[in-house]
């Protein structure tokens, strides 16, 4: 765990993809304390600290936690107010537009109700690829995505671009079998590629602007690379990509 912002209030740190924030509800459903941030960052931090948001188990970025109880109901009320701007990276299927805006309703995972929800994004760069990817299109079609979601609902952006026909890369739950497991096996790039890139807000103490930003990483630089254009694709195929 990377600190990335320290203060008497809260720190900030780098969640690695595959560890969970809290233990889950569910006592039968067991993960090992090493794979969980809360005691993870506690153990780091050496005293207690309370998880103020929550990122999937699968998404890396930056991740918040109180230093104090007080401080834990000051800042969950923040994000209960949506104030904070939170910017992810995403890979999705497809060529998306340029820009839009996602306003359609998700399923609470508590009761199954219908509830507003709004994710916008700005896609970034396109790859092509001409491998027929599940057989149904010639070739293999990405974007790389920016995210920004102005609500807080389960899954959220992994649930949006899936409901507009572009799931995102490494989704086991919403996304695409055939395309995960050819990012996987043939381009060395496995798992969820979602990142929770940054994280803007007023500092509820202080008043000053807070930025924080997750910096990037191995899979990230294939990512990166993958959808850059001023590479040749012959470059981007070759083994030292895949290892």
């Amino acid at each position: 765990m990377k600190l990335l912002y320290q203060d008497p209030h809260f720190i900030a740190v780098d969640k690695p993809s595959g560890f969970h924030v809290h233990p889950p509800e569910d006592s039968q459903y067991k993960i090992p304390r090493d794979k969980i941030c809360l005691y993870l960052v506690r153990n780091m931090m050496k005293q207690h600290v309370y998880p103020v948001h929550r990122l999937d188990a699968a998404t890396s970025g930056v991740l918040l936690f109180a230093l104090s109880s007080e401080a834990a109901g000051t800042i969950c009320k923040m994000f209960a107010q949506r104030s904070p701007q939170k910017t992810y990276w995403a890979v999705a299927r497809g060529f998306t537009p340029e820009h839009g805006d996602i306003k359609v309703p998700l399923e609470l995972d508590s009761t199954g109700d219908l509830v507003d929800a709004h994710t916008s994004f700005t896609r970034k760069a396109t790859l092509e690829i001409p491998v027929a990817v599940g057989k149904k299109f010639p070739a293999a079609r990405y974007s790389l995505v920016e995210a920004k979601p102005h609500s807080g609902r389960y899954h959220q952006i992994r649930r949006h671009f899936n409901r507009i026909s572009h799931p995102l890369l490494g989704d086991a739950y919403h996304g695409d079998s055939h395309h995960n497991r050819f990012f996987r096996n043939d381009l060395g790039i496995a798992g969820l590629c979602l990142k929770a890139r940054s994280i803007e807000f007023t500092h509820p103490w202080t008043g000053e602007n807070v930025y924080i930003e997750s910096p990037t990483c191995e899979k990230w630089e294939k990512i990166h690379f993958l959808f850059d254009d001023t590479k040749p694709l012959a470059d981007k195929l070759k083994s030292p990509l895949t290892t």
